[in-house]
């Protein structure tokens, strides 16, 4: 099972913001898509999800192409998170979970048992088990990421976009996560990060974006050179690599 891009393009006005992008994450990977600022990272993401449609190029998910699919059949291939969800209803985190279902439900029906299995299994997996009932408004912004990313999991999706899920969170809980997300096999995760150390440590493998294109694509130790660093990032780094869970990043300042 695998989502792939086939010569994506989104252009904004006249600006082209992905550029002929061709990549794929496939079940038990975990892909980190980073770059600059501005890059086109969360651009990609969206059109990766569908969320966005591209100019040019498409996405499939297998060999189906999902701008022919419905929403509902959408949903039921890939989960999404955007960054900083907001919502004007005053909804329980249970509620906000319970919207990962709306894909496997009639349109007037009710919540069934296997949907309250599977919010409360995704509420147990983020540890927010006692925090169901909560009112989604008094939530810390680190709760409220914990929160969405239950929502997808009770989704059921076998694919799942996520864009900065590890905003708010402190270092723990980021770590945490992201292991969380590491340890779903049976998923294929594309995640967009800011964090570069984050990534080397939990992601299996990593995309670099540079003016919407992919710059490097492969395991963190083959990517995230000093080179690619330094003509990418603008930074100077030096890099110790142990393997895929030990790589470390020394900052030396910017070039």
């Amino acid at each position: 099972m695998s989502l792939t891009a086939h010569h994506l393009t989104w252009k904004a006005r006249s600006r082209t913001i992905v550029d002929r992008v061709s990549l794929s994450v496939d079940a038990g990977e975990v892909l980190g898509i980073l770059g600059p600022n501005g890059s086109g990272k969360t651009s990609l993401l969206r059109c990766l999800g569908g969320i966005t449609e591209a100019s040019s190029g498409t996405v499939t998910f297998d060999e189906q192409i999902l701008g022919r699919l419905g929403g509902r059949q959408r949903s039921r291939r890939i989960a999404f998170v955007g960054q900083n969800p907001t919502t004007e209803v005053d909804l329980t985190v249970a509620d906000v979970v319970a919207l990962g279902r709306i894909p496997h439900r009639g349109r007037l029906s009710g919540l069934s048992e296997a949907d309250r299995v599977a919010i409360c299994s995704a509420l147990d997996r983020v540890e927010l088990a006692n925090f169901a009932d909560r009112r989604w408004r008094t939530l810390s912004g680190g709760e409220k990421q914990r929160t969405q990313l239950a929502r997808a999991f009770a989704q059921e999706a076998p694919v799942m976009l996520l864009d900065e899920p590890t905003n708010h969170l402190d270092i723990r809980s980021q770590l945490q996560l992201m292991r969380l997300i590491r340890e779903s096999p049976e998923k294929a995760t594309a995640v967009v990060l800011h964090d570069i150390q984050l990534a080397a440590t939990i992601c299996t493998r990593i995309a670099v974006i540079d003016r919407g294109r992919v710059v490097a694509d492969g395991a963190p130790e083959a990517v995230l050179t000093t080179g690619l660093l330094a003509d990418v990032f603008g930074i100077s780094a030096d890099v110790v690599s142990g393997g895929p869970d030990s790589m470390m990043l020394r900052y030396v300042g910017v070039v």
